[in-house]
């Protein structure tokens, strides 16, 4: 069951303002009473994305008809931080973003995302502005993350991204499900087990 590498990831984008978003804002602790993670995708900010009160949308990005199709997201600086919920990057996997690209990311959201198959790449804020306008004037500009080339490009504009270099492999590679591994190297697993004098 190998996992397909992930090199490059194309699709239209969309410009989710804010620092320090965190993990709370992205999908709201009441929703995590979930035996899977299936559903979690239309609970993705929640709290933002509706008014409390009224149940009415808010103004908020997603919220905006003209990035309904984005699978790419465009962002600040701290992304996913506090709490440690697994959750967070499932809610956006599920609403269907494929990748992120903002100024820098919380650890543990980051790692989360990376075992997803969801790259997060790091990007400087004055190179990433003008595609964020780019983005904003046009909705269907076709947007490509290169994580072989370590660029992100839409239009004639391209930029350089970062991302650890050991994620970078994993996606690249197609390990980065470490499930997935596991599962795929049974007989070793068994092989070594079998080798140990404290496994029965």
């Amino acid at each position: 069951m190998a996992i397909e590498p992930i090199t490059k990831v194309t699709g239209t984008a969309i410009h989710v303002p804010g620092s320090d978003i965190d993990t709370d804002r992205i999908i709201p602790a009441r929703f995590m009473k979930c035996v899977t993670f299936d559903g979690l995708g239309e609970f993705a900010f929640y709290d933002v994305r509706f008014d409390p009160v009224t149940g009415e949308k808010t103004d908020h990005p997603l919220n905006d008809s003209r990035f309904d199709a984005a699978t790419i997201m465009l962002t600040g600086i701290n992304f996913g931080c506090g709490s440690s919920r697994e959750h967070a990057p499932q809610s956006l996997a599920k609403y269907g973003f494929k990748a992120i690209v903002a100024e820098s990311y919380a650890e543990i959201f980051f790692g989360n995302s990376t075992t997803l198959g969801m790259p997060c790449v790091i990007a400087k804020k004055e190179d990433l502005d003008p595609l964020k306008a780019a983005v904003e004037a046009d909705p269907s500009l076709e947007v490509s993350i290169d994580l072989e080339a370590l660029t992100v490009s839409g239009g004639d504009i391209t930029i350089p991204v970062t991302i650890p270099d050991s994620a970078r492999q994993a996606l690249t590679s197609g390990k980065y499900d470490p499930i997935a591994e596991l599962l795929e190297n049974k007989e070793k697993i068994e092989a070594t087990a079998a080798n140990l004098a404290y496994v029965e």
